[in-house]
């Protein structure tokens, strides 16, 4: 959602809690929702397989890393996205705690006009390759997430920052 205010140059960009449904343009959510595939350990792990359709493109490798992000308070100031235009980018937090998505749909080689996302305890977000994202943004420590994406030489980033920037909140 996004709200103009009269009494600002930046426009407001309102938190929603994250859905499949809300976020199905901008990647995946990985989360235990539904039933386990598979029970395995003898019986004593449910196993959610294959939750997330990583993309590394032809002449990439998928990579495994580490980011311990310095957290961050609502609310943030908005003034850059990325996108990596070669592959996709997971990010998992190594801890129970909530984080901040903000994303944007492209528009003429920009982002568009960002939304917002709070998830719940034990979900994680696969951006689809090309899309717009906010930086890794913890609301709570630790910081700590597995990131799982495209390793290779091409610079698979692209930055883009805005003229006046947004502000995110909660109601």
């Amino acid at each position: 959602m996004c709200i103009r205010d009269s009494n600002l140059m930046a426009q407001i960009i309102i938190t929603e809690p994250l859905t499949k449904t809300n976020f199905r343009d901008f990647g995946e959510v990985i989360d235990t929702d539904g039933d386990p595939d598979m029970l395995i350990n003898q019986g004593l792990c449910e196993r959610y397989h294959d939750r997330a359709k990583i993309n590394v493109g032809p002449d990439g490798k998928v990579g495994l890393s580490l980011f311990n992000a310095e957290t961050r308070s609502l609310p943030l100031v908005l003034n850059m996205m990325e996108r990596h235009p070669d592959g996709s980018q997971a990010f998992i937090p190594m801890s129970t705690n909530g984080f901040l998505i903000i994303v944007a749909n492209d528009k003429n080689s920009r982002p568009d006009i960002p939304k917002a996302f709070v998830t719940a305890p034990g979900q994680a977000i696969n951006f689809f390759k090309g899309t717009w994202h906010g930086v890794l943004t913890p609301l709570s420590e630790p910081g700590l997430f597995a990131v799982i994406d495209r390793i290779g030489k091409s610079q698979n980033l692209e930055e883009f920052f805005f003229d006046v920037p947004y502000i995110v909140d909660t109601l």
